[in-house]
């Protein structure tokens, strides 16, 4: 019985992470993954970058060898009182210890079978057949979810990219403005916009669906889900509050912007929800400073590139960005990253503009 039920919870947690597959939702998967992290941050200490970007791969090794010794130990419960008895070897004396049991479960479980051990009743007969298809389906299903792990992970990689070529490798998003406004026109900066929100939108359901895609952490800042979410945030509060808003008003009020703002909201909450992110202290007088010095550099940068901007949206800016950097400083700690690898925003004044709005 103990065998059964033990079985029948892996069996849980495998479905209700691969088939039904929510952030969140299996029993035994979630703090598992967590454990093997906090222990990977541990060890990693000051070298923290260079370990845990092999965590997204060791986390899926350990994952399956989990899943692969519960089912067995499972199986060997099972199968332990029959040795000697339905379960014999056809030569020779049965062991009947733990050791020969989980042999034999293993055996049974795998698709390649083999061993000396055979069942000689029409119930052992049945068990060994029910394992069998328990371990063929779940190794189907494992490498199944595994090859969408990792094409999710390829295009949340392509985002990142996309987002740091945007602007200019700099990653910041004033940079990544001005190129989506050549000289002042805006006659595609909506369908630019547009066609980041479908991209943000598949990494973000990949994270939903797929929570493995948590502990995948490349030693590149520039990949980092935190880093992709700031500049896109940071985007498009300089489309609302740094843009001149008779000229350019169409576009902060576009479905491309708010949709923008709102999926990269939405990827970061996930991730906040069902990753162990640690709290962060609110943003201080200095931060606010250093937010408006930003968003000036950022006008000035916009004007000089022949954009029509307004310089009296700072205080808005700065208030609207307490919204959200948080929850990017919490998302970035968990994952091993400084803000200041997230966050590349400079302060210095460019050439001088052209005129300010």
């Amino acid at each position: 019985v103990s065998g059964a039920l033990l079985m029948l919870l892996f069996l849980a947690d495998i479905f209700l992470t691969i088939l039904y597959a929510r952030a969140g939702t299996g029993l035994l998967a979630p703090t598992w993954n967590r454990m093997v992290w906090r222990a990977l941050r541990v060890l990693a200490g000051r070298r923290r970058g260079a370990l845990l970007s092999f965590a997204g791969p060791l986390i899926v090794i350990l994952l399956i060898g989990f899943w692969a010794l519960g089912l067995t130990l499972g199986a060997a419960l099972i199968i332990q009182p029959e040795l000697g008895g339905a379960i014999r070897p056809s030569s020779g004396e049965a062991s009947t210890d733990i050791v020969t049991a989980l042999l034999v479960a293993g055996n049974s479980l795998s698709i390649v079978g083999g061993g000396d051990y055979a069942p000689h009743s029409t119930a052992t007969r049945l068990v060994f057949l029910a394992n069998s298809l328990i371990g063929a389906s779940v190794l189907s299903m494992v490498l199944s979810y595994l090859v969408q792990v990792y094409a999710a992970l390829r295009e949340r990689n392509a985002l990142a990219l996309t987002v740091d070529l945007m602007s200019d490798g700099t990653g910041e998003a004033s940079e990544m403005l001005a190129r989506l406004m050549p000289d002042g026109d805006a006659s595609e900066t909506v369908s630019g916009l547009d066609n980041l929100v479908h991209a943000l939108a598949e990494v973000k359901e990949a994270h939903h669906f797929y929570p493995l895609l948590f502990y995948f952490r490349f030693h590149d800042p520039l990949y980092s889900v935190s880093r992709t979410c700031f500049v896109l945030l940071d985007l498009t509060m300089l489309i609302d509050h740094a843009l001149d808003r008779r000229r350019y008003g169409a576009i902060g009020r576009s479905a491309a912007t708010t949709s923008l703002h709102r999926g990269a909201l939405l990827l970061l909450q996930t991730l906040d929800r069902h990753f162990a992110t640690a709290r962060t202290p609110g943003a201080d007088a200095a931060q606010a400073w250093q937010d408006r010095q930003s968003y000036m550099a950022a006008v000035q940068k916009l004007a000089y590139r022949g954009i029509a901007t307004r310089a009296e949206g700072a205080d808005g800016y700065a208030s609207a960005r307490r919204t959200w950097e948080p929850i990017v400083c919490r998302v970035a700690a968990a994952m091993g990253y400084d803000m200041a690898e997230i966050d590349t925003r400079r302060t210095e004044n460019p050439p001088q503009s052209r005129g300010v709005e």
